[in-house]
C-alpha cells in the first residue's frame, strides 16, 4: 500500500520535489469489481472502473528545501506559531529521501481571523492539492468515510475523493469548524479521524463505500475550531493544538495594505487608484477581520468609482455592523 518509486522530479531548492506513491492496490479493485453483480451497484461499478482507469499512483510531493516564508510571517502575522512548528517539520526531511510529515494541526480562534485561508496558503506553500471539509453545513455523519453501498443514495466520503480523484498522495484536507460536528447524527462524523489521524492505521484506511484499503497516512490534516470544548479528547491529544489571536491593529494595517495592492494589481482599473490607501482608511479597515476585509475594499473601490475619484475614502467603506474584539480569542 505504502509502496514508492525513487524521486521522479528534482527542483532547485524551495521548488517542490515528487515521488510516485500508490495509495491503492489495482488488485483489490479488480476483486471487488468482479465480485460485484453484472445489473446491480452500479455506482459502486462505476467507482471501480474509474480507480483501475486513474491507476493507483499519486504524487507524494514535498519541498526541495525549506522553502521561503519571511512572506508568510508578514501576510499572516496571527500565525507565527503555527508557521514556526511547520518551518520545523519541513527542516527534518529537507537534506533526505524522507517523505514530509507534518502532525495534524488543529487552528482555534474566532471566525474570520484567516484559519482557512492558512490552510490554503499551506497547500501552495508545499505544491500539494487540497481537500474541503464543512462541519457546519454537515448533513450526513459519514462525509469523511463514506456510506456503505446498500444505502441508497451512498457515495464515498471526502478522503477518498480526495485521494482517489486527485493527483496527490499527501494533499492537504481542511476539517473546517470540527466543533460543529456534533448533532443530530446516529453516526459520529469525527469516528474516522480516530483512525485517520493516527500514520499506521491510516496507512489501510477503508471507506465504507468502496471497501478498498487506500493509504491515506501522508495527508496533512489541519482543522478549524472556535472552542475546544466540544472536541473530543482522543482527537485533541492527535494533533499541534494553536490558539490564533485576531492581529493587533498594526497588524491588521498591513494585512489591509497588502490587500489593497494586490487588489488593485490584479484588476486592469486598479491603476485608475492611488497607489497606497490613506491611513485614516487603514485605521477603518483594522477594525474588521482579515475575511471581511477583501469584501470592504471592493466596496470602497466601487463607491469611490461611482464618485469618480482615484482615492477610497472612510465614506467608501461599508457600514460596520460589529466591531473586532479587541481580545482575539472567545474562551
Amino acid at each position: 500500500m505504502s509502496a514508492s518509486n525513487d524521486l521522479v522530479a528534482i527542483a532547485p531548492r524551495g521548488i517542490p520535489i515528487a515521488r510516485m506513491r500508490h495509495v491503492y492496490r489495482v488488485d483489490d479493485v479488480g476483486r471487488k469489481l468482479d465480485k460485484l453483480p453484472p445489473k446491480d451497484h452500479e455506482s459502486l461499478r462505476s467507482t471501480y472502473e474509474r480507480m483501475l482507469e486513474k491507476g493507483p499512483e499519486r504524487f507524494q510531493v514535498k519541498p526541495s528545501g525549506v522553502p521561503v516564508m519571511e512572506h508568510l510571517y508578514d501576510d499572516l502575522p496571527n500565525f507565527g506559531d503555527v508557521l514556526d512548528d511547520v518551518r520545523r517539520q519541513l527542516a527534518l526531511c529537507e537534506d533526505s529521501r524522507d517523505a514530509l510529515e507534518i502532525t495534524p494541526l488543529l487552528l482555534l480562534g474566532p471566525p474570520g481571523v484567516g484559519k482557512t485561508h492558512f490552510a490554503r496558503v499551506l497547500a501552495q506553500l508545499l505544491g500539494t492539492g487540497m481537500g474541503f471539509v464543512s462541519m457546519s453545513s454537515l448533513t450526513a455523519g459519514w462525509v469523511l468515510s463514506g456510506a456503505s453501498s446498500q444505502w441508497k443514495g451512498a457515495r464515498p466520503g471526502k478522503v477518498f475523493e480526495t485521494l482517489v480523484d486527485g493527483q496527490y498522495a499527501n494533499p492537504v484536507i481542511v476539517v473546517d469548524e470540527i466543533d460543529k460536528a456534533g448533532g443530530e447524527h446516529a453516526y459520529d462524523p469525527l469516528g474516522a479521524l480516530y483512525s485517520l489521524l493516527e500514520h499506521d492505521t491510516a496507512e489501510s484506511f477503508i471507506d465504507e463505500f468502496a471497501e478498498v484499503p487506500i493509504d491515506a497516512s501522508q495527508v496533512i490534516w489541519v482543522a478549524t475550531a472556535n472552542d475546544e470544548r466540544a472536541i473530543p479528547e482522543p482527537i485533541l491529544n492527535r494533533m499541534n493544538v494553536y490558539e490564533v489571536q485576531a492581529p493587533d491593529r498594526d497588524a491588521a494595517r498591513r494585512i489591509a495594505t497588502k490587500l489593497y495592492r494586490s487588489i488593485r494589481a490584479e484588476h486592469d482599473w486598479g491603476a485608475r487608484f492611488d497607489p497606497e490607501p490613506g491611513s485614516d482608511v487603514l485605521d477603518a479597515m483594522s477594525e474588521l477581520a482579515p475575511r471581511e476585509m477583501r469584501r470592504a475594499w471592493m466596496t470602497g473601490f466601487g463607491n469611490a468609482k461611482l464618485d469618480r475619484r482615484g482615492r477610497v475614502d472612510v465614506r467608501d467603506l461599508p457600514e460596520q455592523r460589529g466591531r473586532r474584539s479587541s481580545i482575539g480569542f472567545v474562551q
